[in-house]
Formats: C-alpha cells, sequence, structure tokens
C-alpha cells in the first residue's frame, strides 16, 4: 500500500464501543442517503398541501363518481332516454346489467339510511309491502327525485341523472319481497303488489 493511500487512512477505523467482543466500522451515512430523506420530506410536504388542502386534489370518491359517469354515458347510450314510468321501471327490474348499475348506485348512496339489503336504519325499510309516500311504482323515482318527509329523504335530482333514477327505482322496487338481515317495523300503509308481482297469500 501507497504512503498516500496509508495516510487516507484513519487512525482507528471502528467506533469506540464494543458490545460481546464486536466493535463496529464507523463509516459515516452517505451524503445520497441524506438527499434521499430531504427529497422524501419535501415530497410529503407538498403531498400533504395538494391533496388536503388545494382545490386542484381529488377524492377517491370523487374520481370513482367520474369513472362511473363515463361508464353510465356508454352503458345508457344504447337505450337513450329511460322514460320514469311505470312500464319502463318495471322492465328495468328484468335488466341484469342495468340492476348491477343500479345495486352499486344504491350501495355508494342509500346505504347510510336504509342500509346494504334495503332493511332500512334510520330511513325506511324497503323490502316489505307497506310505503310512506309511494302508491305506485313510478312514486319511487318521484321520491328519489324530489326527496320526501321534509328532507329527511334528500332530493337526488341534481346527483344523479335521470337515467340513473330510473334504473335506482327499478332496483328500490326489486328488493320489495326480499329478506333482510336486520328489517326495521313496517312503516306507512300496505299497497298492492307491482305488476309484475303475484299477489301474496
Amino acid at each position: 500500500m501507497s504512503e498516500i493511500d496509508i495516510k487516507a487512512l484513519p487512525s482507528d477505523p471502528l467506533t469506540d464501543h464494543e458490545y460481546d467482543g464486536i466493535r463496529e466500522f464507523d463509516n459515516p451515512t452517505p451524503g445520497w442517503w441524506y438527499f434521499l430523506f430531504g427529497a422524501t420530506v419535501v415530497f410529503s410536504v407538498l403531498y400533504l398541501v395538494f391533496w388536503h388542502f388545494s382545490i386542484g386534489g381529488w377524492t377517491i370518491e370523487e374520481s370513482w363518481a367520474d369513472d362511473q359517469r363515463v361508464e353510465f354515458k356508454r352503458i345508457f347510450g344504447a337505450v337513450g332516454q329511460l322514460k320514469p314510468d311505470d312500464e319502463t321501471i318495471l322492465a328495468q327490474m328484468n335488466n341484469p346489467q342495468f340492476m348491477t348499475v343500479a345495486k352499486s348506485a344504491f350501495l355508494g348512496n342509500c346505504t347510510a339510511c336504509h342500509g346494504r339489503d334495503g332493511g332500512g336504519l334510520v330511513g325506511v325499510n324497503l323490502t316489505d309491502d307497506s310505503y310512506k309516500n309511494v302508491k305506485k311504482v313510478s312514486d319511487i323515482y318521484r321520491v328519489i327525485t324530489e326527496g320526501a318527509n321534509g328532507g329527511a329523504m334528500p332530493a337526488w335530482k341534481r346527483a344523479l341523472s335521470d337515467n340513473e333514477r330510473v334504473i335506482l327505482a327499478a332496483y328500490v322496487a326489486s328488493l320489495r319481497g326480499t329478506h333482510p338481515a336486520t328489517p326495521k317495523a313496517a312503516e306507512g300503509e300496505v299497497i298492492p303488489p307491482w305488476p309484475t308481482q303475484a299477489p301474496k297469500h
């Protein structure tokens, strides 16, 4: 080893502490590690400001809603504008694709009040034969659109498109006669079965 190399070495390359006869090399943390650490700190601050405080950030829910709107345009493009009448709503109850889409909308918007299975929480039970604001199946669309009970049931006409509300009404109608895990007590008046349903005995 040359004289320059010997002088470049520290007098004692080991640390001054010992554990069970073992001593460590006294190697300083490399500069690139400090650079990466500083970069992560800066990134975390920018991330926090952008996603939590700026108007440019978006949430997972907003991103999902945007994707859903694109998918709805694709799905509904083939059928055009659905009419919010009894015949159309009853027909959509037999459309598996639309019921899958409507179930997703129900789970995303209605479960807080009506439960995942429609049995009712703070909102009414949607699975029995008693209704407070519904006499015919198209009334479900009207309640979804305009709301009811002094705002306890919110109006969804601004949040959901016409077609979304039609198929959501069909999905809610399809919950009638199902068996939720913990059904809420019936409210309102018993109404006749939907036209496509056989009378219950």
